[in-house]
């Protein structure tokens, strides 16, 4: 019996620290995807790491990603890491016009568009943005409103405010 234990913590020790891998920080690949894109009309959204340092980092332009940017700053990330220290996978892309807005300049950028808003109560708005500063944004929801004494539903407008942590997320909408 103590010669299987033995043997059974060999296999433990060996395997959990030959598949022990240095965590890529997250602080470097933003630092290298800023300094990359300083100069440039992109901007980061977001960086993402896995346990298994599967590297995903997204950018945004107000007009629009082109894909030899995402090429050329995944190639300048690339340059700036050791593949013979870190084993890593590394993803750049577009923000895609379904994820969620996570930055405020993306928000400036769907000005104008109609979003899809869920605050933290769970309650989901749909609206045309108006207005986005550093503290919240506003909304433009159209309603169907019975006035007092009226038969007839007429369409009221109103603008609603969130602060940006009121939400769980706000999603561009597509419409057909």
């Amino acid at each position: 019996m103590r010669g299987a234990r033995r043997m059974l913590l060999f296999y433990y020790f060996h395997y959990s620290f030959s598949f022990y891998r240095p965590m890529i920080e997250i602080k470097d690949i933003i630092a290298y995807a800023e300094e990359f894109l300083k100069e440039s009309p992109e901007y980061l959204v977001d960086v993402a790491i896995t346990p298994n340092n599967i590297i995903t980092v997204e950018i945004d332009n107000d007009e629009g990603v082109d894909l030899d940017r995402c090429i050329a700053l995944s190639r300048y990330i690339d340059s700036k890491l050791d593949r013979e220290i870190e084993d890593f996978e590394l993803t750049v892309t577009s923000a895609g016009l379904t994820s969620p807005l996570k930055t405020k300049r993306q928000y400036k950028k769907y000005i104008g568009k109609e979003v899809e808003v869920l605050s933290k109560e769970g309650l989901k708005q749909y609206g045309v943005l108006k207005e986005s500063n550093n503290d919240n944004f506003k909304i433009e929801v159209s309603k169907m409103e019975r006035p007092e004494g009226a038969k007839r539903k007429t369409e009221v407008i109103e603008e609603v405010t969130f602060g940006y942590d009121e939400i769980k997320y706000t999603k561009y909408k597509i419409r057909f």
